[in-house]
């Protein structure tokens, strides 16, 4: 199993680790840095031993990267993995972000359901089924999400059971949100945002979030 040093320290852009897998041109590592998609989250871009990443995916608690070419790769070489850092902390921003306003929303509407969820390095979004226009609402609630950013409170992340990587965030006096991505140290890192309602069918309202 690799460890994730992204759950450990979400700011590290470099990480030596061991190849401890290779199938072609697919590799596993003993820990890792870079971040594969998963809960709407894209993968961090970078590369390894210099090699671009092409794909970085999830399979139970393995990560398996696929390179543009592992010819030159053998198990038990120590590798560079370096990762995108402004790609990464703008994927953070923008994670925190949704995470905040789904939590606002949840906490407002009973009943509200999220059907799906997209973050981005540009935008993030969330889907939600509900059967009336959110555009009146929107307002308050980027007014509401505002407030808890600018508050600069601390972002605990934890395991919540650690065996089966089951993690979390919390703000104290929020909210705990079940979450495995990676996250940031302060609310106030994201800095300001702004939101915009769309329409993507009956029934279906969705909130994106950029950061201004």
């Amino acid at each position: 199993m690799t460890e994730k040093v992204f759950w450990i320290d979400p700011y590290k852009t470099q990480l030596k680790s061991i190849v401890t897998q290779i199938s072609g041109d697919d590799i596993e590592l003993s820990q890792t840095i870079f971040y594969a998609e998963s809960g709407g989250q894209e993968s961090d871009k970078g590369t390894i031993a210099g090699v671009p990443v092409v794909k970085a995916h999830k399979s139970g608690t393995r990560i398996v990267y696929s390179l543009e070419s592992a010819s030159e790769l053998n198990v038990g070489d120590e590798v560079l993995t370096e990762i995108d850092w402004s790609r990464r902390y703008a994927l953070m921003k923008l994670h925190f972000a949704a995470e905040v306003v789904l939590e606002l929303f949840t906490q407002r509407f009973n009943g509200i359901h999220k059907v799906g969820a997209h973050i981005s390095e540009d935008k993030s979004r969330i889907d939600f089924e509900w059967p009336e226009n959110i555009g009146a609402i929107l307002p308050e609630i980027q007014r509401e999400a505002q407030a808890l950013l600018d508050s600069d409170s601390v972002i605990e992340s934890a395991f919540s059971d650690e065996p089966e990587e089951r993690r979390y965030w919390k703000v104290e006096g929020f909210a705990q949100v079940s979450c495995g991505g990676t996250h940031l140290k302060r609310t106030k890192e994201v800095g300001q945002i702004a939101l915009k309602r769309k329409n993507v069918g009956k029934g279906k309202e969705r909130v994106e979030i950029r950061l201004v």
